[in-house]
């Protein structure tokens, strides 16, 4: 099993937002060298972390096999500590904080069952989370752009 670092979360982030950058351009979001950045590029591939680049269609994310909101609960002040880490998770589409029961609300979206049960545990291996609550999404009823 590879370990990754919050440089490694912070990169998968970036790319999971714009596949596309050029080395130089995550090299300078993360304050690190173009060869680091394509060291650790090649080391997430090698792992199978990172399996590929893709276009990402809008008809493609609503036909994900499963796709689920996990509501979080977090100890203390980790708050921050806790989203960078989940930052770093691919399965995670978006994350938002929110106010009451639940500190954090991930959409999550994986290929199957079995890979959902293992990000879940993941998230919940996080130092600081005490708590999850998730609902997995069955059918879309209604969905709206935002203009």
């Amino acid at each position: 099993m590879i370990n990754i670092d919050d440089t490694d979360r912070r990169l998968i982030a970036l790319l999971r937002d714009d596949a596309r950058l050029p080395v130089a351009s995550l090299a300078a979001a993360l304050g690190i060298s173009r060869a680091t950045v394509k060291a650790r590029m090649d080391k997430l591939e090698a792992a199978g972390v990172i399996q590929g680049y893709t276009v990402v269609l809008a008809q493609d994310t609503a036909n994900a096999p499963v796709r689920a909101i996990a509501m979080i609960e977090v100890e203390g002040r980790v708050t921050d500590r806790v989203a960078k880490a989940l930052a770093g998770f691919p399965q995670i589409r978006a994350l938002s904080s929110t106010n009451g029961r639940w500190d954090l609300v991930a959409e999550v979206e994986t290929a199957s069952l079995y890979d959902f049960d293992k990000t879940l545990n993941a998230i919940r291996l996080i130092e600081g989370v005490t708590l999850t609550e998730t609902s997995i999404l069955l059918a879309s009823r209604l969905r709206r752009e935002r203009n």
